[in-house]
């Protein structure tokens, strides 16, 4: 077997979670990955069937999940006996910070000649920071780094000075920092492909399943996901995402959309291999209805369940038209807010009215679940008015006569405030006071005890104190509420209260230790709680089960994975090098 070209690093947020112990609260109660965010983004699958399209032999490692699955797993150790011509590390959410710096000096201290690649998001917004650590070589920047990525790979290989890559950001032998233009941006996506297949093909290569889940829960849940866009129309004030993100971090002014035909080729793929929900990330309707109903036609006939975003409001007929085309939908909504003010202030320009309209169309139509989904740490937003958000939702319910499809969540903007987001950029006019601006500054608030501590934020609203008390209580409020409802059962609802409880007590624990007690006696005692803050952590305001879809005893289209299966084998054995 060859020796790859690229290893893919995924690294949990904090390096030595396992030894650490850090009330990390509902920072992940609504999405798939566990606290220590061991779900890597999306782009590792492109990226690496771009490179093996291009000649390359490309390999990843999910550090977090292989740490998640074991305590006894030694980090060090499977780092020192890797080999591989460079490794890549994600610093996409900047919740990573610690963890792959500290990732990327342990690849240093085993590999001392090795090149390390940075890339992602937050990669990006503070390349000129990243590029001095002493452990960082080369930082990819952009949205869309297949072909700088495959142009620095080439470099590498050949033993060039990466002189004329676009979008990098690099140190020559000498350690002179240089930033390459920011040149590559492509008009569309026609270049991606999700790499399903090649993931398959990998897994069989590589002998090694556990190191490609792209979280843990995975290989029990295999959730797909098809991308329909890089960059935005919208402009929300916490999100670094939007336009205006895009613009400043890769000079983006308008988005690169993957054809709708395509797109339905990456869901039918998708469903060659897993039975699982397939989400489709980004709102449809972005490019304009002719493309959602393109897209609509092009997957007509692949079966469920699918997720589908949406940005705003949704007539009758659309829904209809989803209804026809995706049977089984379930609906990804986000208006965060109940409290027009509060959206308004947010970049959401759209009314209470057409909130409950959405959730009556698509109802009527036959969605199989409406998630809808609130955030507490939103400009203009009291305490009082995220309170009232299981009043709101009660309202929804009467609405549809209390349908249990209905399935409001709640959790907190956490733990940092997204960079390049307006309000990042212009905290001021957002009503934001940011305790961090820097990348090191970012690291090392991560290694706080609580989130609350670890918060990047307060607003003229809610200091951190409050903006905790408030989501703890907003959480149980909208916990009450689904039980009555009939949402969840009542023993979860029993079990997710108690986790509630837990979690302030331990929060006003914590407190008092920091307030009277030094640093190296706070350090034991955090230890001493280490068990009763990891049983806090998970499913804290909510339990993330009710965000899943029934997958069945058998989750993956074994038959399908056989074909692929088979056909890598005979691959590998008529190939020369083994790729």
């Amino acid at each position: 077997m060859s020796t790859p070209d690229l290893t893919f690093l995924h690294a949990p947020s904090v390096y030595d979670f396992r030894r650490r112990a850090t009330l990390w609260g509902p920072i992940s109660d609504v999405v798939p990955s566990e606290p220590i965010y061991d779900m890597y983004p999306i782009g590792f699958a492109a990226l690496s069937d771009y490179l093996e399209r291009h000649g390359f032999r490309a390999r990843i490692v999910n550090l977090a999940v292989r740490m998640l699955r074991s305590d006894s797993f030694d980090v060090e150790r499977f780092i020192g006996r890797l080999r591989s011509l460079a490794f890549g590390i994600d610093l996409h959410w900047l919740p990573h910070a610690q963890g792959a710096l500290e990732v990327a000096r342990i690849v240093r201290q085993h590999h001392p000649d090795t090149p390390v690649i940075f890339g992602g998001f937050s990669a990006t917004y503070f390349h000129k920071e990243l590029i001095r650590y002493p452990q960082v070589d080369y930082v990819v920047r952009g949205d869309s780094t297949e072909e700088p990525l495959r142009q620095l790979m080439a470099c590498l290989r050949d033993g060039r000075e990466p002189v004329d890559v676009p979008n990098l950001t690099w140190k020559d032998a000498s350690g002179r920092v240089h930033i390459n233009p920011q040149s590559y941006l492509p008009a569309d996506l026609a270049h991606v492909r999700p790499g399903f297949r090649q993931m398959v093909r990998a897994v069989i290569r590589d002998r090694d399943l556990l190191s490609y889940a792209p979280f843990e829960r995975w290989l029990n849940y295999p959730i797909m996901a098809t991308l329909t866009v890089r960059g935005c129309k919208q402009n929300c004030a916490v999100c670094g995402g939007c336009a205006k993100g895009h613009e400043r971090m890769s000079g983006r002014t308008r988005p690169a959309f993957r054809s709708p035909e395509d797109l339905a080729a990456d869901v039918r793929e998708a469903r060659r291999i897993s039975r699982g929900p397939i989400f489709i990330l980004g709102e449809l309707r972005l490019a304009g209805i002719d493309y959602a109903r393109r897209f609509l036609q092009a997957v007509q006939g692949v079966p469920g369940p699918f997720m589908i975003e949406f940005f705003w409001p949704v007539p009758r007929d659309y829904a209809e038209e989803l209804a026809a085309a995706l049977p089984d939908f379930i609906v990804e909504f986000s208006p965060d807010s109940h409290d027009p003010a509060v959206r308004k202030a947010l970049g959401k320009h759209y009314s209470n009215e057409g909130i409950e309209e959405t959730v009556r169309n698509c109802l009527a139509v036959g969605a199989r679940r409406f998630d809808l989904f609130f955030m507490i740490g939103l400009p203009r937003q009291t305490p009082a008015s995220a309170l009232e958000t299981a009043t709101f939702c009660e309202h929804l319910l009467q609405a549809v006569d209390g349908d249990p499809r209905l399935t409001p969540f709640t959790a907190p903007l956490a733990p940092f405030l997204d960079p390049a987001s307006p309000a990042f950029e212009e905290p001021d006019r957002f009503g934001y006071r940011l305790h961090y601006r820097t990348l090191e500054e970012h690291r090392r608030a991560l290694l706080a005890p609580t989130w609350k501590h670890i918060l990047s934020y307060e607003t003229q609203w809610m200091d951190r104190d409050t903006l905790a008390a408030t989501t703890y209580e907003a959480g149980r409020r909208l916990n009450r509420l689904k039980a009555r409802y009939g949402i969840i059962s009542l023993e979860k609802a029993a079990e997710t209260e108690e986790r509630i409880e837990r979690a302030i007590s331990l929060m006003d624990h914590i407190d008092r230790l920091l307030a009277t007690r030094p640093p190296e006696e706070i350090e034991r005692e955090m230890m001493a709680l280490k068990d009763q803050i990891d049983r806090a952590n998970t499913s804290t305001v909510c339990d993330k089960r009710e965000l899943d879809v029934p997958v069945g005893r058998v989750p993956f289209n074994a038959g399908e994975l056989a074909r692929l299966g088979a056909s890598e084998v005979w691959r590998m054995i008529w190939s020369k090098d083994g790729r």
